[in-house]
């Protein structure tokens, strides 16, 4: 930082410095400060010692650092120790005609820049863009027509400002200030960062639609209060928009019940049935590729429920959830076994037979035989 002008507001240039540890020190974060007339002499202090190097007297602060508080390459630090010049008080009392020869302009620049003989840029960091837009009505308005009116136009604004940075908007703020002073707010979440007004604007009104106007509305801001990067896309004439269709769907139910609230399926990487897959939000997770798998799946499991049946294959008559069934076809047996790695009280009998059953009357149920310790059981069913 560049407090010249600064530090008589804080009591001087050591009391400034004890005022910033302490709020650092407040927050949990323990720092090294330099303070000096240079770039390069406070980022030493800072690296390498602690303190204020009093104006004018930088060699004097600086002559016992090692010389690679001079911001030089290791290779350069290590070199110099091995000729003996480990300090910058020892670089600055060594001839720089030799030096130059040897390592270049780069280390005697990088000294001068520290004590202030060579000046040296300060390129500030640029503000971050503030993706806020606002209009100021000459006359209130209460009608949802023309507050969706109003919306849109900072819509189509907002979304120029975040095309030029590359950035798609997650969550938008409109802020709806009343002639009477009061203000409400209408939040959006988004299920992925978009940034068309076409798409977003309908999302906004069922929002917009219970707003109290009172006696009318005279000012709107629009703001992205959370966006992301979305870089511009090759597009084809074979692309579709189905996924952003889906996107739109996830959004508007989320302005309903929660982003939180939706979920999808994800397949994992485990041959078990009850791990082979994952429930993550639908709005914070990218959906995967098709779900590969050899054999088929049923659509609902459950906790395995024991049935009544002996032998290896399946039994010709079982009953299940009070319903007496009558096994029709069967396809089978897929042997899978346990994952003895993880410590699993469901698979401590073994291995599992299992079978595709199709009763007579219309079930279609996914059994399960435990050659270890013989018995039968129903943990799925298919569509």
């Amino acid at each position: 930082m560049d407090v010249t002008g600064s530090a008589h507001l804080f009591g001087g240039e050591a009391a400034m410095l004890a005022d910033i540890r302490m709020r650092l020190m407040r927050a949990g974060i323990s720092t090294q400060i330099g303070l000096a007339d240079t770039r390069g002499a406070a980022w030493a202090l800072a690296h390498y010692g602690e303190g204020v190097a009093p104006s004018g007297e930088t060699l004097a602060a600086l002559t016992s650092l090692p010389v690679a508080a001079l911001r030089i390459d290791d290779s350069i630090s290590a070199t110099l120790q091995r000729l003996g010049l480990r300090s910058i008080g020892d670089l600055a009392d060594t001839a720089r005609a030799p030096l130059t020869r040897r390592f270049g302009p780069g280390l005697l620049l990088r000294l001068d820049q520290a004590l202030g003989t060579q000046p040296e840029e300060i390129s500030p960091y640029a503000d971050p863009p503030h993706f806020a837009v606002r209009m100021t009505l000459p006359e209130p308005i209460g009608l949802l027509s023309d507050v969706m009116a109003g919306a849109e136009r900072l819509l189509v604004q907002l979304c120029a400002k975040l095309k030029t940075q590359e950035m798609g908007a997650r969550s938008l703020c409109v802020t709806l200030r009343r002639v009477d002073q009061g203000q409400q707010q209408v939040e959006l979440r988004l299920a992925r960062p978009l940034r068309e007004p076409l798409r977003i604007l309908p999302l906004f009104e069922r929002g917009l639609s219970e707003v109290d106007a009172g006696f009318g509305i005279d000012q709107l801001r629009l703001e992205a209060t959370q966006v992301e990067a979305l870089p511009v896309q090759q597009i084809s004439h074979v692309s579709g928009g189905e996924k952003d269709k889906l996107n739109d769907l996830i959004s508007r139910l989320g302005t309903r019940i929660g982003l939180e609230n939706i979920h999808r399926f994800l397949p994992a990487d485990s041959h078990i049935p009850e791990r082979s897959f994952i429930v993550a939000p639908a709005a914070y997770s990218d959906q995967a590729g098709r779900w590969v798998r050899i054999h088929p799946r049923p659509i609902t499991l459950f906790p395995p429920e024991p049935i009544a049946g002996t032998g290896t294959r399946p039994p010709t008559r079982f009953r299940w959830r009070r319903m007496s069934l009558t096994t029709g076809r069967t396809t089978g047996p897929e042997r899978i076994a346990p994952e003895w790695w993880l410590q699993d009280d469901n698979w401590h009998s073994g291995l599992r037979d299992y079978w595709r059953v199709e009763t007579r009357e219309g079930r279609r149920l996914w059994l399960f035989y435990t050659p270890q310790n013989p018995g039968w059981f129903v943990q799925g069913e298919f569509a």
